[in-house]
């Protein structure tokens, strides 16, 4: 299986505990998991690297 282009930008950052990298395809900003361990909680907004199991994502209507 390839791996997304972002994968490995992912993981460098939260290497060098970086909370955001920029998403080469898109040019966004991404919160990167250790972001999220350090807010604590699933913010709702199913990000990417979530790592509460996108427990607090409303349930698609």
């Amino acid at each position: 299986m390839v791996q997304p282009l972002w994968h490995n930008l992912h993981e460098a950052a939260c290497a060098r505990g970086d909370s955001t990298y920029r998403d080469p395809e898109t040019g966004y900003t991404v919160f990167t998991r250790t972001a999220h361990l350090a807010r604590g909680k699933c913010c709702g907004s199913a990000c990417r690297h979530c790592p509460f199991d996108h427990e607090a994502v409303p349930a698609p209507r």
